[in-house]
């Protein structure tokens, strides 16, 4: 009686900023904290309710946003490779359809970082999970034309050109930031008249859609993302499965 009481509370609770109900994802934060909370007493021998008898409340599955390659192709043509930030803002978007870094991994990385020769290079990800991502040909081309353009010997390998410039020899202030990464994604999905809301995060969700329906293994995606679990990879299957495909279009009443 205790939690269904509890739970109720968390359906009514409204936040102190904002007065607005608590997410449904939020509210299964609390209860999962409590089943954690109740593992600890049964640890410590105290009788408490079973964890296994509190069930979560059902959410709603995320839908997935992506681009198709033909929106990929528009939006990647929009930079102005003729000045030195429209080559940056061609590699970043290049870079992320490219390898699938996390924004956050993107504008951490250093120019040392990155194997030119071989076109790969190690990041590290959420969790401190260490994995190798790989450049496309393309990305890799213009990868090295941006690098051959920097005149500076800053370490960031994306560094901002608005705003004072740090005289600083490591130019570590300016590190582009991912919110700067989001606006210059935005300028170019608004110039390419994309109708989708692309963000750096639906780049990497193109990328993995992207090996998926050209025949890339589920585990081979988990790791080139850096998902700790297969589960979380899962999710692009619900789009890209072809063989879903095939038996949609060779039964279904609609394509005869």
């Amino acid at each position: 009686e205790l939690i269904r009481k509890y739970r109720v509370y968390l359906a009514h609770y409204n936040s102190p900023n904002g007065n607005l109900p608590l997410k449904k994802v939020t509210q299964n934060y609390y209860v999962i904290a409590l089943r954690s909370f109740l593992k600890y007493l049964i640890r410590k021998d105290l009788p408490v309710i079973s964890p296994d008898k509190i069930e979560l409340p059902k959410t709603e599955s995320r839908s997935l946003k992506f681009l198709d390659r033909d929106q990929v192709d528009r939006l990647l043509v929009q930079p102005n490779v003729s000045s030195e930030r429209g080559i940056r803002d061609k590699v970043i978007m290049e870079m992320l359809f490219s390898t699938g870094l996390r924004v956050s991994e993107l504008c951490r990385l250093n120019r040392d970082q990155v194997n030119l020769e071989r076109g790969e290079f190690g990041v590290v990800g959420k969790g401190q999970r260490l994995r190798v991502v790989f450049l496309s040909d393309r990305a890799k081309i213009w990868l090295e034309k941006y690098l051959a353009k920097r005149t500076d010997s800053f370490k960031p390998l994306f560094i901002r050109y608005a705003g004072n410039q740090e005289p600083a020899v490591n130019g570590e202030k300016m590190r582009l930031t991912p919110r700067s990464v989001q606006r210059i994604i935005d300028k170019y999905v608004h110039k390419a008249r994309l109708p989708v809301k692309a963000t750096p995060h639906v780049l990497r969700h193109s990328f993995a859609t992207d090996l998926l329906m050209n025949g890339a293994d589920l585990r081979s995606v988990q790791e080139l993302l850096g998902h700790k679990n297969v589960a979380t990879t899962q999710i692009y299957t619900h789009v890209t499965n072809a063989q879903l495909r095939d038996v949609h279009k060779a039964f279904h009443s609609g394509n005869k």
